[in-house]
């Protein structure tokens, strides 16, 4: 754990001025990893867009640290169509420096909050995995999952291509409502 642990951390939902910060966030995951499938980190102006869409349905949240955010997560759609209406997918990414911190587990409770405030019953998040781990793929995003409560329910084998290498998707989901 690193020491910045113990400073408080504010969570709040997202505003599209907070693109800029997001986007620098995000753009390590994109250029350096295997996390996100993107080839080309989004600017300023995409992460903007991309902001503003989702806050039309969806919440989408920021972890800020002395007035600085650390870290962002949101949900998105599950599916297209309206039978799927329950379900959304998690994204959560947290500044390089401020991984391990606790600044995940602080948003993804205060995400799972928002989510039941919204009506969502079922929260499925897409983990890139290799069997024989990469360089390119930190391994903490299933852990993480794990502790946060998910489990594991599908694993889709070489459907994604990044760096010259095959990656799997691992799905994962955590029942946060009661499906009466």
């Amino acid at each position: 754990m690193n020491d910045n642990a113990f400073t408080f951390v504010a969570i709040r939902p997202a505003t599209p001025s907070d693109a800029s910060a997001i986007a620098a966030i995000y753009a390590p995951y994109v250029e350096k990893t295997a996390i996100s499938f993107e080839y080309d980190a989004p600017d300023e102006t995409e992460m903007r867009n991309r902001i503003e869409i989702t806050l039309a349905n969806y919440p989408w949240l920021v972890a800020e640290q002395d007035g600085i955010v650390v870290g962002y997560a949101y949900l998105s759609q599950f599916k297209e169509r309206p039978a799927y209406r329950w379900a959304a997918e998690t994204s959560i990414y947290v500044e390089w420096n401020h991984r391990q911190s606790g600044v995940g587990r602080l948003l993804y409770d205060a995400l799972e909050q928002e989510a039941k405030s919204h009506g969502i019953l079922n929260l499925n998040a897409c983990i890139a995995f290799r069997e024989d781990m990469d360089e390119r793929l930190p391994s903490g995003s299933i852990p993480f999952h794990q502790r946060m409560g998910y489990t594991k329910v599908a694993h889709f084998h070489q459907c994604g291509f990044k760096f010259r290498r095959w990656y799997d998707i691992v799905g994962m989901e955590k029942i946060i409502g009661s499906h009466e």
